[in-house]
């Protein structure tokens, strides 16, 4: 897995166009403030460990939310990160599953629409720990 969490004092979205059939149609844009973006690749070799790498991936959202002083966590899956890529059903569970990890830890939390590709607005401050790249 590859994830970019990105620390944004704003971040919106709109849904500019559905690329995976089976998902559901989805047209509202949406805006948060104060939150960690995370951009999130699920790899292909990841699809085996599924506990496993939720764990990893909800462990590093947790530690850089708190480093970036926030409880609000964003989910987005970005597969521009690997070459190698894990199935979308895999990938839309393993969302799933740390969403609900993270809110039973009392974090708040928000899911980018899955399947499609958004026109995205990013406000980041510049300093170091708003920005930070992991290989899971």
């Amino acid at each position: 897995m590859k994830l970019l969490m990105i620390y944004s004092n704003k971040f919106g979205y709109n849904p500019a166009l559905k690329n995976l059939e089976n998902a559901e149609e989805i047209t509202e844009k949406k805006s948060f403030e104060n939150c960690l973006v995370a951009f999130i690749q699920a790899e292909e070799k990841d699809e085996g460990n599924m506990l496993s790498i939720e764990k990893k991936l909800v462990k590093n959202l947790k530690w850089a939310a708190k480093k970036n002083e926030t409880n609000f966590v964003v989910l987005h899956s970005f597969a521009h990160l690997s070459e190698s890529k894990a199935s979308p059903e895999f990938t839309k569970n393993l969302f799933n599953n740390a969403e609900t990890r993270l809110q039973n830890a009392n974090y708040q939390t928000a899911q980018t629409p899955f399947g499609y590709f958004l026109d995205l607005e990013v406000n980041a401050p510049g300093y170091s720990l708003a920005r930070i790249f992991k290989s899971l």
